[in-house]
């Protein structure tokens, strides 16, 4: 057995997505009594049955569930500007909860559900995912050359940059990536290798990662503001499922007071969301995150939205963070160079860009306070809800004809 199989996989409670944090902190002072239940799927085939796995996963999840934050983590986190001290208290006691996962086999799938307090079991999901990933890769045969593939393919990575010069380092507008590659990697110790050589050969451009532990031990930026599930959560606390969107956006800002001010798009669709994202929003929000649909197509519809509520786009910033690849973002980089402020999120492709193909697994919020909740992005595909009658309100509320899922 090789030393990376013999070590487990979660080496603490800070390697976790930042956006997981403030999602978690702003739901605990929102919404502390909300239930919720969170789903597993694995998109693509895989090169064996992922229900395989499920006594490595099981032995991962009980390990996971003994763990505490320690107190240098702790301080790392009250010293973020935007990370309220009541928060941290709670994360000093804090203690995954067992009995709120469990793990099943379905013929040759693997299911996991979680299901309790929203505020315990949201941040099993990048745990899981992760755990899973790390696991199905330990399994596939043993390759001496694969990390000699994968440095080599990082290395053209890096060149592709370093050969564009000037052009990507300008200091009024360089080209800007993070890692956002924590939940499909490799393994931790390649993700590790690739967030320190890209720090250390791309300084200007390379300005952080999502993974938090990542971002303490080596002196980066730590990147996120929320995801799909923050947004997905406010169609079950009361409002209207119309305003659900508005009363999210408002619950942030309210939680952040500036701080953090990037919005995802896509929960209903962009020309649903730019409905809600009125002046108000426009102007409280520093910008918005592209994670379904096409990029060009999407980019376009946020600054005629800008200029329609008169403002200049150029003081506003575009995230995307789409399945994409560096040629790709540098393509988006100079097309948007001079009309807003741009950066890129790129996950898959930096950590786990190997021989073999990446899993495409997600753990998706699907029920919160007993009812169903759901997205219906811009790119099919990209729901985990079955209830077909709640997913045709959730269209008809707000004029999806293209049965967006």
């Amino acid at each position: 057995m090789s030393t990376m199989a013999q070590q487990p996989v979660v080496r603490s409670l800070l390697e976790n997505d930042l956006y997981k944090f403030t999602m978690w902190q702003a739901l605990l002072h929102s919404h502390p009594g909300a239930q919720a239940e969170y789903a597993f799927v694995c998109r693509n085939t895989p090169l064996f049955p992922l229900a395989e796995l499920k006594p490595a996963v099981d032995a991962e999840l009980d390990r996971l569930c003994s763990l505490t934050f320690a107190d240098d983590e702790l301080a790392y986190l009250r010293g973020l500007r935007f990370i309220k001290s009541d928060f941290v208290d709670f994360l000093s006691l804090f203690r995954f909860q067992r009995r709120f996962i469990e793990t099943r086999v379905n013929g040759e799938t693997l299911e996991i559900v979680a299901r309790g307090p929203l505020v315990h079991v949201m941040a099993f999901e990048i745990f899981v995912l992760y755990i899973v990933n790390e696991l199905y890769f330990r399994r596939l045969p043993e390759d001496e050359n694969l990390l000699t593939v994968a440095r080599a393919r990082l290395r053209e990575k890096i060149d592709f940059l370093k050969g564009l010069g000037d052009e990507l380092c300008a200091p009024d507008e360089p080209f800007v990536f993070f890692d956002f590659g924590l939940r499909r990697r490799y393994s931790g110790a390649w993700h590790e290798e690739v967030v320190r050589t890209l720090a250390a050969e791309l300084p200007v451009n390379f300005r952080g990662t999502s993974n938090v532990l990542f971002a303490k031990e080596m002196g980066l930026t730590p990147i996120g503001t929320m995801a799909h599930e923050y947004l997905q959560a406010y169609q079950s606390f009361g409002f209207r499922l119309r305003d659900f969107q508005k009363a999210a956006l408002e619950g942030w800002v309210q939680e952040y007071r500036g701080d953090l001010g990037v919005a995802l798009t896509d929960v209903v669709g962009m020309d649903a969301f730019l409905g809600d994202f009125d002046l108000y929003f426009a102007k409280l929000f520093d910008g918005l995150r592209h994670d379904s649909g096409d990029p060009v197509e999407w980019a376009e519809k946020a600054l005629a939205h800008y200029r329609k509520l008169h403002i200049d786009p150029r003081s506003k910033r575009l995230v995307f963070s789409d399945g994409l690849d560096l040629p790709r973002a540098v393509e988006l980089f100079r097309r948007y160079r001079g009309r807003v402020m741009t950066s890129y999120g790129i996950g898959t492709n930096l950590s786990n860009d190997t021989p073999f193909a990446a899993l495409n697994v997600v753990m998706k919020i699907v029920a919160c306070n007993g009812q169903p909740v759901a997205k219906l992005s811009d790119s099919p595909g990209k729901t985990l809800c079955d209830d077909q009658t709640f997913l045709a309100y959730l269209r008809q509320v707000f004029g999806r004809k293209d049965g967006g899922s």
